[in-house]
C-alpha cells in the first residue's frame, strides 16, 4: 500500500527531474545560433550537400562515420556515431525526400556534440549513451524534392518486403545496434492543425503500435514518455502547437515494426509555423527537443513520467489553410451568395529542385466554419469582384517593372498585357499577372481547383486584393507578393 510519504516522494521528483531538464532547454535555445549548421540554410538540400559534413566529422576522432548502404541511384548513406554508454540511440531522418528539416537538425545536434559548451551536459550524455545518425535515407528523393524513391515506392511501407535498398539499410543498421530508443524524424504537411484550434501543429509527435489491439508495453511506455517530456518543452516555446498523430496500426511501417523489434520509437512530424516556409524555427524546435530528450533519456529521469499524460496531447487536424476568407458575398447570375474561401499557396519546383515558386489554388469553398486559416479576414459585408486587364499593352517585363502596382491595383487591375513574355520565364515578379496580347479573360467562376485571384469591394472602393492566393491590403504601403502567374 502507498502511503502519503511516498506520495509525497514521487510528487516532489518528478517537478525536480523536469526543472533540471527545462533548465539545459532553455541553455539549448538561446545558444541555437552557436551550433547551427549555416551550410544548410534551406530546406531543398541535397546529398551533395551534406557530403563535406560527413568528411568534417570522418576526419574527428570523436566520431565513427562509416558507409552503411547505398541507394538505388548509387548515393551512399551514412551513419554516424558518438559516445561510450551503452544504452544506444537511433536516429533517422529524411526517408521521405521532400521532408528535410530534421536533417538539417541533425548537422546541428551534430554540431553541438563536437563543441567544447555544456560539458557537464554532454559527459552525461556521452558515458551513458552511444548515438548513432543516418541523416537523408532517401538522397535520390532529396534530389527531386520527391516523396517517394527512385523506385517509386514509399520506403516507409517497405518494413515487410524490403525491396528497396534504402530499407534494407534501416533495418540492417536496427537489427545491428539492438537500438534501445530510436527517433523516427519527419516532415508533415503545414496544414496541420491541433485538434479544434487554428494553432499549426508545428511539431506532431507519435509512439507507434505495435500490433493491432494498440497494447502499451514497456517498450512502447518509454517512448510516450518521451513524448510527454517533449511535449512539456515544446508549450514552452510554441504553446498549444503540437499535435499527436492518429496510432492505428499500419503493418507496413517502419516505425510501427521497429517498436515491434523492441526499440522505443518515437515519430518525430515538423509541421508548420508561421511566416517560416523555410522551416528553420521548426528545425529549431527539432534540436531543443531531441537534444533533451537525448539528456532525459540518459539521466534516465524520463522513468516516472505518466505515461497518461499521452493522451492529453491533442490528436492532429487537417483543417488549416493559408489564407481563409470568411462571408464574402459572391454574385452568380445575378444572385449574391454567402462564401467561405480556403486558399493555399502551392509550391512548384524550378527545374534542379533548388527552389520554387507558388501556384495557388482554391482548395475548398462554402461554409469552412470548422477550418481555420494561417491568415484570416473577416470579408463580412465586401463582395468579391473579378479582376480587370491593363487596357494598355506593355512593351516587356523591365517597362512593367516601373508601373505603380499599387494604384493599379487599387483600380482592380490583376492582369497586365505583356508584348514579350520570355520564354523561359516561369512566373511574374510583380503582384499582378502577366498575360499574352491575345489574352481572353475567361468567365469569372469561383470553384476548387482556380488560381484565387479576385478583389474584394465595399462601399464602391477596392479595399483588398488577392492575387495568386496572396491577400493584399490595398492600404498598405507593401503590395508586393512572392510572384504572381503568367498566362500566355
Amino acid at each position: 500500500m502507498i502511503n502519503k510519504k511516498t506520495i509525497a516522494i514521487i510528487f516532489f521528483v518528478l517537478p525536480f527531474c523536469l526543472v533540471n531538464a527545462q533548465d539545459i532547454t532553455t541553455q539549448l535555445y538561446e545558444t541555437y545560433e552557436t551550433f547551427k549548421e549555416p551550410t544548410l540554410g534551406e530546406r531543398r538540400i541535397k546529398h551533395k550537400d551534406i557530403q563535406p559534413l560527413l568528411e568534417k566529422y570522418r576526419n574527428n576522432p570523436k566520431f565513427n562515420v562509416d558507409r552503411v548502404g547505398t541507394s538505388i541511384g548509387g548515393k551512399s548513406l551514412s551513419l554516424l556515431s558518438i559516445g561510450s554508454g551503452e544504452t544506444d540511440v537511433f536516429l533517422w531522418s529524411q526517408m521521405h525526400g521532400d521532408e528535410p528539416t530534421a536533417t538539417q537538425a541533425i548537422f546541428d545536434i551534430l554540431n553541438f556534440l563536437d563543441s567544447p559548451q555544456f560539458k557537464e551536459e554532454k559527459e552525461a550524455i556521452l558515458s551513458n549513451l552511444t548515438i548513432h545518425f543516418l541523416p537523408m535515407l532517401n538522397p535520390d528523393g532529396a534530389e527531386l524534392f520527391q516523396r517517394r524513391n527512385l523506385l517509386g515506392i514509399d520506403i516507409n511501407r517497405d518494413a515487410l518486403r524490403l525491396q528497396s535498398p534504402e530499407g534494407k539499410t534501416l533495418k540492417r543498421v536496427r537489427d545491428s545496434l539492438e537500438a534501445d530508443f530510436g527517433f523516427n524524424l519527419h516532415d508533415q504537411s503545414t496544414y496541420y492543425n491541433a485538434e479544434r484550434t487554428e494553432k499549426p501543429a508545428t511539431i506532431s509527435y507519435l509512439a507507434p503500435a505495435y500490433n493491432y489491439e494498440k497494447d502499451i508495453n514497456e517498450v512502447r511506455g518509454n517512448a510516450m514518455k518521451i513524448i510527454v517530456f517533449m511535449n512539456d518543452i515544446l508549450q514552452k516555446y510554441a504553446p498549444g502547437q503540437v499535435g499527436r498523430y492518429n496510432d492505428d496500426f499500419e503493418p507496413r511501417a517502419f516505425g510501427d515494426n521497429i517498436q515491434k523489434w523492441g526499440t522505443s520509437t518515437i515519430l518525430i512530424e515538423s509541421g508548420g509555423y508561421p511566416n517560416d516556409p523555410e522551416k528553420q524555427e521548426i528545425r529549431k524546435l527539432n534540436y531543443v527537443s531531441i537534444l533533451s530528450a537525448i539528456y532525459t533519456i540518459a539521466k534516465e529521469n524520463y522513468k516516472q513520467i505518466d505515461i497518461a499524460e499521452y493522451e492529453k496531447i491533442p490528436e492532429n487536424n487537417r483543417m488549416l489553410f493559408d489564407l481563409k476568407i470568411v462571408g464574402a458575398t459572391y454574385n452568380l447570375l445575378g444572385k449574391d451568395y454567402i462564401l467561405d474561401l480556403g486558399i493555399n499557396q502551392v509550391e512548384v519546383d524550378y527545374e534542379g529542385h533548388d527552389d520554387f515558386w507558388y501556384s495557388s489554388r482554391i482548395w475548398d469553398q462554402g461554409d469552412l466554419s470548422t477550418y481555420y486559416g494561417y491568415e484570416t479576414f473577416d470579408a463580412k459585408g465586401f463582395q468579391i469582384v473579378q479582376g480587370k486587364v491593363y487596357p494598355q499593352t506593355v512593351s516587356d517585363i523591365e517597362k512593367v517593372k516601373t508601373l505603380n502596382f499599387k494604384e493599379l491595383l487599387s483600380q482592380g487591375f490583376g492582369f497586365i498585357k505583356v508584348a514579350n513574355i520570355p520564354e523561359k520565364l516561369l512566373n511574374s515578379p510583380v503582384p499582378l499577372h502577366l498575360v499574352g496580347e491575345n489574352y481572353k479573360r475567361p468567365d469569372f467562376r469561383l470553384q476548387p481547383g482556380i488560381n484565387p485571384t479576385f478583389f474584394l469591394k465595399k462601399d464602391g472602393k477596392f479595399t483588398h486584393a488577392v492575387i495568386n492566393g496572396f491577400f493584399i491590403d490595398l492600404e498598405s504601403e507593401n503590395v508586393n507578393i512572392p510572384n504572381a502567374m503568367i498566362f500566355r
